[in-house]
Order: structure tokens, then sequence, then C-alpha cells
């Protein structure tokens, strides 16, 4: 019996794929190329250094973001980098944003137009037309006098006391933490290295590190040695201590020496024994805050001419006496390389300076032990009261002679006195440094000190010319 075969029915090959006329087409509108990127090229990334900016209007080489990009399968050089869209253009529009380099690194530089805030779109273009995007937080503070001389540390903005580290590096204080932040001081920008030392220090809050002189490779820090803003008394502001640097400039190493706690204590009772002239004692009293024509509190440290153990301690206040017209206030410690070991200080002869009126805001020894003194207002936190420099000779009954008005109503309060140069040779250059931690940098009312993020916080330094 014959058995019959079931019909099969063969499709052909066309019919198992796309209609022709559909494949076509889509080649038509993709490209022959474009399911060849498909599958060897992925989505480009953009990843930025820091998320956060800061600027000045008017500023000459303002800090800068480094951003990273990359696209799978393809060359990061045929990326392209570019802003697309800012929130504030008043404040920096995307015309204002500059990206140079090459490859997978690129280096992002913004021009501010005004103080303010605003968020910056960032986009990376891949060889495929495909892209990605990140966002830059960006605060620009106002223009200030003297723009092209000044530079902005980031990081903190409380700058309190400096010393050369050579090579135009600058090691610098805050008087918010324990921390010293090493700066290239020529260029804007964070600290290339930090040290907090409150573990070392044994220390549960700020020291208030307010003054710094340099012997050698040692380094001696002073705290304010007064009570705090409430009038109260904090341990940790009485204290004296040391680092030791090695290296030099961005090789610049910090290791803690020593410290004493007992200088305060010393000065006050030093004072009792000779009659109470300068008042130390009620001013050191609880309830009494420092910042008093009659107050106690230690703004400037550096050694006598020719001394590696007599320091001048330098005094905001008091005023003597206190009042208008009042002088400035140095008491020499003899023996300040043992009082930072916990030694009681042995107290010289104090001296009295006039500075028009004005205290001790830091003082700075050349090679040669001539003095620059930075003078200001015992009460002023910014600079709406006047500020100069005044050279001295070092010797006790020699008065300072003005050199300089500093610039005033900018942000911030000139603090720190960096190094001095030879006072011999006219058109020397010395470099200031303000404390900004109360500025409103960038009129929302905040103060720097409060700002979230320490890219935003910053100080300016700003080179001077003596004649």
């Amino acid at each position: 019996m014959s058995r019959r075969r079931k019909a099969v029915t063969v499709h052909p090959l066309a019919s198992r794929l796309l209609p022709t006329a559909t494949a076509v087409a889509l080649l038509a509108v993709l490209g022959p190329a474009a399911t060849v990127h498909a599958a060897s090229t992925g989505t480009p990334t953009i990843r930025l250094s820091t998320a956060y900016l800061s600027g000045a209007a008017g500023a000459t080489g303002d800090p800068v973001v480094t951003v990273t990009v990359a696209q799978s399968g393809a060359d990061a050089s045929g990326l392209t980098v570019t802003a697309s869209r800012s929130s504030r253009s008043a404040v920096a529009g995307t015309g204002d944003v500059r990206v140079t380099g090459g490859g997978g690194t690129r280096t992002v530089a913004v021009t501010a137009r005004a103080q303010g805030y605003t968020d910056l779109t960032l986009k990376v273009t891949g060889t495929d037309g495909r892209s990605a995007t990140t966002t830059l937080h960006y605060a620009a503070s106002p223009a200030v006098q003297r723009s092209a001389d000044a530079r902005y540390l980031t990081g903190a903005a409380d700058a309190s006391a400096a010393v050369d580290a050579g090579g135009g590096y600058v090691l610098v204080a805050d008087d918010e933490d324990n921390t010293l932040r090493l700066y290239d001081g020529s260029a804007s920008g964070a600290p290339v290295r930090s040290w907090d030392l409150s573990s070392a220090l044994g220390a549960s809050k700020e020291v208030d590190i307010e003054g710094a002189a340099r012997v050698g490779n040692t380094v001696y820090w002073t705290g304010s040695l007064g009570n705090n803003k409430d009038g109260e008394y904090k341990p940790d502001r009485n204290t004296v201590f040391t680092t030791t640097l090695s290296g030099s400039g961005a090789a610049t190493s910090v290791a803690f020496g020593s410290a004493g706690h007992r200088l305060r204590d010393d000065l006050v009772a030093w004072d009792r024994a000779n009659g109470d002239r300068y008042g130390f004692a009620a001013a050191t009293a609880d309830g009494q805050t420092p910042k008093q024509v009659d107050g106690f509190n230690v703004e400037g440290l550096e050694f006598a001419p020719g001394s590696t153990t007599t320091a001048y301690v330098g005094f905001r206040a008091p005023l003597v006496p206190p009042g208008t017209g009042g002088k400035a206030l140095l008491v020499p410690v003899t023996n300040m390389d043992q009082v930072a070991r916990g030694a009681k200080a042995a107290v010289g002869t104090p001296v009295e300076l006039d500075l028009g009126g004005l205290s001790v805001r830091d003082l700075r020894r050349n090679d040669q032990g001539k003095y620059l003194i930075l003078a200001g207002s015992w009460a002023a936190e910014d600079n709406s009261a006047p500020y100069a420099l005044y050279r001295w000779d070092g010797v006790a009954g020699h008065q300072p002679v003005k050199a300089l008005d500093l610039p005033t109503a900018d942000a911030g309060g000139w603090e720190s006195v960096v190094s001095v140069p030879d006072l011999g040779v006219p058109g020397g250059r010395v470099q200031l440094i303000t404390d900004d931690g109360s500025a409103d940098l960038y009129g929302d009312g905040t103060a720097a000190k409060d700002l979230s993020h320490p890219e935003w916080q910053k100080s300016r330094s700003t080179f001077f010319t003596l004649l």
C-alpha cells in the first residue's frame, strides 16, 4: 500500500527577514555605517574633578576644573566638550566657559560676569552624535581692587596666619580649624596638601591660630589666647605649638613638633605683677569678649632681630591706652623656644608702637632684621576700617614708618604677611592674605565660613609693590 507524503511549504529566505522595501528604507535613514557604530561604540561619559567651582569678576587665573571624558569603542580625541546651558547668564554664560586640552582630559575655565551663582551644563558629544551632560555649580564673588594682583586660596575662608614655604608656595593656617594648608601662592585654587593637627594637639576645638613665625625649618604658631566671641575661656586657644618643615615648595612636608598651653596665664600673671598696666586680668575674665579696645587678643608673632628664642607677641587688643589714638602693643617673650614645650614664659620689656591708632594684625621680619607690620582696627572683621603697612627696624625705642595704605571696601580683612622683601631696595613685592570668613562673597547673605562647599570658601592673596 502506498503512503502519501505530507506537503511541506518552504518559505523563501527574504520572507523570513524584513521586507526588502523596509530594509532599504532603514538603510537610507541610518546610513550604511549605523549598524556598525551601534554595535561598536557606547554612550559617552563625562566626569568632573569637582562639581563646585568659584571665581571672581575681573579676576586673573581663577581656579579651573578637570573634565574626564570617554566613549567605549571611540578615540577620546574625537569627543567634543561644550557648555550647553547656564541657569544665570548674568553671572556666567555658555560663552564664558573655555574648554582646553584634548584626549580624555580637558580643562574648563569660567570667566565671571557678576556676583552670584549659576549652574553650568557641560556636554560631551561622541563620535556617533550621542551625548551626555553633567552640571558644574559655579559661584562668583565681586570684583576687587588690584584684581590683576589677586589670587584666591580655596578650601577655607578664614586664613589667619601664613609663612613662606619656598618656591612661591605658602603654608596657611585658618582660625576656624587646626589644619595647615599648602598653596601655590602664584595661582588661584585648592591646597596642594594639608595637615590636620587636631589629634597631635589633643584639641577638641579650634586653637584659633592667629600668628606664625619661622626660624629655620621650625614654624611657631600661636592661638589668639583670648576668650571666644561669647566671652568664654576655651583651653585649646591657650596654645603655642611648633611644626617642622622638610622639603620646600610643592614638596613641603609638615611634622608636628611640640606644644605649650600656659602663655596666656603667664602673661596675665606678669601684667598683674607689674601693676596691671595693660589690664590683662580683667580682659580675660569670664564674660569678657576679646575684640574690645581694652580686650585681650593676640594676632601677631615674630622673632626679635638676630634671635631664635625671643619672640614678639603682637596684640590686636588692647590699645595702650585703650581708646582712640592708643598705641599698639608688642610683648617680648624671651624663651619662646621653651614656651612651645610647656615652660613658663619669661617676659621682657614691652614695646608700644604708634600705628596711627591701629593695632597689630600681623608682623613679619626679613633676613636683614627689618619688619613689616600689618596694622588694622582692633574691631573690624572686614575692610570697612583703615589698614596700613608699616616699616620698622625692630629697635624698641624706634617708631614705625607707614609704607602703604591698604585698599579697603572689598570683602575680607587684611590678616597675614607672608614674607618681607629687602626693604632697602625699592620695588620689592609683599604678599598679603585676607581673612574672608565673615564676608558675604556671593550676595546671598551667607558668611563664607558657613558655605556648604569648600570649593566656594576662599581667602584672597594680593601682591603689593613697596616704593
